[in-house]
């Protein structure tokens, strides 16, 4: 479910200042990238309709081209986005997400209860499609390798908020692997979450640069009360 930003205008290309709403959004300006808090509902790139690609002018701050988005964050999904600012780093970030150098760690919350505390969901994955539901991914075993580091860092009645470490990048990896621990991810309609904002955030990416680059995004407003009101058996 696609939530609406704020009614901006779309920024002129000479425009080098990001707008507040974009700004405030920044979790780390450098040199040679950019960390975005990238909000639930912006698609990084659309064909048509309200996109993060329509705002990257906005992002050059004083660059003569635009930054360009490292890796992928599903439209619905809110949290950590890296984009490379100049071609040789935009190069060197491409390499290290293929070669799963980078560390990625995301925050759900689960419709439903795992038994376990912590595991691993080994379950490859492949895309199929249908007239009645459109396209979506299955865990198939013919499919693309695909595992994902879980543990539950707080229960309430009926959802669990765990931390998903993937160490694959596949479409739709981690909505797919929560419906292999038998619980859903809250608000993911396409795969049996129920209706509502898709409470799936990339809560922190470490990045190894000299020094390692390590970044966190802040909770978004459509999960932080729901998290609050889970007792945590660890703390976290």
């Amino acid at each position: 479910m696609r939530r609406r930003l704020p009614a901006h205008a779309a920024p002129r290309q000479a425009e080098n200042a990001p707008p507040e709403w974009l700004r405030a959004r920044l979790l780390h300006v450098g040199p040679e990238l950019l960390v975005l808090d990238k909000p639930a509902g912006l698609p990084v790139s659309a064909r048509s309709g309200e996109s993060l690609e329509r705002w990257l002018p906005a992002l050059r701050m004083g660059k003569r081209r635009d930054p360009q988005p490292a890796h992928r964050l599903d439209a619905d999904t809110a949290g950590c986005l890296v984009l490379g600012r100049t071609a040789p780093m935009l190069a060197r970030l491409n390499a290290l997400f293929a070669e799963r150098r980078v560390e990625k760690t995301y925050w759900a919350v689960l419709r439903g209860t795992p038994r376990a505390e912590s595991g691993i969901v080994d379950a490859p994955l492949r895309k199929v499609s249908d007239k009645a539901r459109g396209w979506r991914m299955v865990a198939d075993k013919a499919g693309d390798p695909a595992r994902t580091a879980w543990r539950v860092l707080g229960r309430g009645e009926g959802l669990t908020w765990v931390e998903f470490r993937p160490e694959t990048g596949r479409t739709h990896q981690l909505r797919v692997h929560a419906t292999v621990l038998g619980a859903p991810i809250l608000g993911d309609s396409l795969y049996g979450g129920g209706a509502g904002p898709l409470h799936l955030l990339a809560r922190a990416i470490a990045v190894p640069l000299e020094p390692v680059l390590g970044v966190t995004a802040p909770v978004p407003e459509a999960m932080r009360a729901t998290i609050a009101a889970m007792a945590s058996p660890r703390g976290a």
